[in-house]
């Protein structure tokens, strides 16, 4: 019999398997936080501070920045950098997980651009050289716009994606690429995973990690095409990716029908819930139909829309408080001052209650990326004055 659970209870757990809901989900810190995660987006915007820093932050709080770094990149490894969703930060014992698309990049050979006759030149400097960076090997562009790669970052990034060598550390934001059979620990590099396996294991990082999902959502975490999505689709039904059926009371009917983490049911979520800004590629909001079915929260990263056509602002945080998505902030920094561009709320948000948590979440931020002050830009006249009167 299929479990029915009211959409508020979904929503509940949600949050508390993504680390928002409760004491227990922020323990151990950053190096914790992204094993429970399963996959940290990467992305090359900074605002107030890279991406991988902003999911830390909004679960952990002020944590340090610097122990963030050391949580993705350290030696020995602890973690890797691959496709899942996007680009992402994945703990280092999930590396046979990820064999099924090291294989069909593989079996591919194209990577956006074709890959180029020196591939093998380049593995060479790596294992006669390595660790290296695209500087060490040729550089990363031939002076045009960014995607026109030079040769040799097309095999380098030909080669990551295949396995032959692996980034388990940046340095000053630059991949540093190694030889995986000196990067990554013997004992997985000799894991032999079929597809099926790695898929079917992967469901369960993936559920886990998600707490309630519909297969939409596992196939988004994943980034699964037909062929390997089939293979989902028959470790779901098999109970091979030991995620169980739930159907959810308030959901769309095309999407009520889910996939839980048993362990997720087993007790009521409760604790505080944080309040705080989250980054538009935290895996709480980076699939935007999702985010409209379990927070009726209308998300769109305006970043790469033309300014006079936004709505929102050019890196717009939706503000989590109470479980729920309450609005948005497009937050900057100027100097010693974090400044909020614009500040919007969620249609039926009260501003009256939305004030407290609105300055708690700004103040929290400001501090954590060390301004000493807060500017409003535009908000309306009530909110912004309540706000500032609100931050001491």
């Amino acid at each position: 019999m299929t479990l029915t659970l009211p959409a508020d209870e979904a929503r509940r757990i949600i949050l508390r398997a993504q680390g928002f809901l409760g004491a227990d989900a922020r323990r151990g810190g950053p190096p914790a936080a992204l094993r429970r995660l399963g996959a940290v987006q990467l992305d090359t915007i900074s605002v107030l501070a890279r991406s991988h820093e902003l999911v830390a932050y909004a679960r952990l709080g002020a944590v340090g920045r610097q122990n963030v770094e050391r949580a993705y990149w350290d030696e020995p490894a602890r973690t890797f950098e691959y496709w899942c969703h996007a680009a992402c930060i994945l703990p280092i014992e999930d590396w046979p997980l990820y064999a099924f698309r090291r294989r069909a990049f593989r079996e591919r050979r194209y990577r956006w651009h074709q890959v180029p006759p020196t591939v093998d030149k380049v593995l060479e400097q790596v294992r006669q050289n390595g660790p290296v960076t695209t500087a060490d090997i040729g550089g990363a562009k031939n002076g045009g716009p960014w995607w026109d790669w030079s040769d040799s970052k097309i095999a380098i990034e030909w080669l990551l994606d295949t396995g032959e060598v692996v980034c388990t550390r940046r340095v000053g934001w630059r991949r540093v690429y190694e030889l995986a059979e000196r990067a990554v620990p013997g004992h997985l590099l000799g894991e032999d995973l079929s597809d099926a396996e790695c898929v079917t294991r992967l469901a369960g990082v993936a559920g886990r990690a998600l707490g309630i999902a519909t297969r939409a959502d596992l196939v988004d975490f994943l980034r699964l095409k037909a062929p390997h999505a089939a293979l989902l689709d028959a470790a779901l039904l098999d109970g091979g990716a030991g995620l169980v059926p739930v159907r959810v009371h308030g959901w769309p009917e095309r999407a009520a029908n889910a996939w839980a983490d048993p362990a997720a049911l087993e007790s009521t979520p409760r604790g505080r819930h944080r309040t705080t800004l989250l980054s538009p590629f935290d895996s709480l909001i980076w699939d935007r139909a999702r985010t409209a079915r379990v927070f009726g929260f209308n998300h769109r990263l305006e970043a790469y829309v033309p300014k006079d056509k936004r709505v929102h602002g050019y890196f717009t945080m939706p503000v989590l408080a109470g479980g729920r998505l309450i609005g948005r902030v497009d937050p900057a920094r100027e100097g010693s001052a974090l400044v909020a561009r614009q500040i919007g709320l969620e249609a039926g948000t009260d501003p009256r209650k939305a004030v407290v948590p609105l300055a708690e979440a700004l103040r929290e931020a400001a501090a954590w990326v060390g301004c000493d002050t807060v500017r409003i830009d535009r908000a309306e006249p009530f909110l912004r004055e309540a706000i500032l009167s609100a931050i001491p």
